[in-house]
């Protein structure tokens, strides 16, 4: 091979793969709208993938909220002093808007995306998958599809607390460093706070949980090489699911602000 043809046979490869994530999705969507549903294994996937989720992603976007409100409310001292004052509006528009989508997404991504590849991915390489199709049972719809809806549910719904606990890690530093009362912080949350700063970063929430269950799922579906081959789908999970989220943040955050 020479050297033009190596950019060539990325490009052909790198667009062969999301075309693959596509389809994925589209059959994904389709499995979804099809009997029988799972009931049992959508609820032991949101329980995985929500609520063990919980103490790592609420403790970090704690911290994120204390150091949000650390970082920014000294710097808005040193320009003008006692305006740290407004400190409640700062930590709580950027923590809804793009921390705690953003962080929360990144979190299930590095813990729940390599979860799942590794486990599909598994299936593949001894051949559980196989079986399933000769039991004429459909690997989209056994294994995709509750993960999809797991991530599809529990992704925004893990944003909504963290946005909670996000502005109060911000209200714990406003008092106890910045000499804010609890009354006065959430005065100012609630005084410059709009529905779309929450709707927006519930929005995006939505769309990461989607990107990380197709990409985790697609790695685990095209798992080769044994354990060795579970090792590389696993870390590809993660970092294809973490571009994804940052890359698709922008366009969202640009899209959502011509919508505004």
């Amino acid at each position: 091979m020479n050297k033009t043809d190596a950019p060539k046979g990325i490009f052909i490869r790198t667009m062969e793969e999301i075309g693959g994530h596509f389809l994925l999705f589209g059959r994904t969507i389709k499995w979804t709208m099809k009997p029988p549903f799972d009931a049992q294994n959508i609820l032991n996937q949101m329980l995985e993938i929500g609520y063990r989720s919980l103490p790592v992603t609420t403790i970090t976007l704690f911290f994120t909220g204390m150091v949000m409100a650390l970082q920014v409310g000294r710097a808005m001292d040193k320009l003008m002093s006692g305006s740290s004052i407004f400190i409640g509006s700062a930590v709580s528009i950027s923590m809804l808007r793009e921390l705690c989508p953003v962080l929360t997404a990144l979190l299930l991504a590095g813990r729940v995306g390599s979860a799942i590849a590794a486990e599909i991915g598994t299936m593949r390489v001894t051949e559980q998958i196989d079986a399933l199709i000769t039991l004429r049972a459909d690997p989209i719809q056994y294994l995709a599809v509750p993960r999809f809806l797991a991530c599809l549910v529990m992704t925004p719904s893990l944003t909504i607390i963290t946005d909670v606990v996000g502005v109060l890690g911000g209200a714990f530093i406003a008092f106890f460093a910045l000499g804010i009362t609890l009354d006065k912080y959430l005065e100012n949350v609630f005084q410059y706070l709009v529905l779309m700063d929450f709707l927006s970063g519930l929005l995006k929430s939505i769309v990461f949980g989607i990107e990380i269950a197709i990409i985790a799922c697609y790695q685990g579906f095209n798992t080769t090489g044994g354990a060795e081959g579970v090792g590389k789908s696993t870390i590809q999970a993660v970092v294809k699911s973490s571009m994804a989220i940052l890359i698709s943040d922008y366009f969202l955050t640009y899209l959502l602000q011509i919508i505004e």
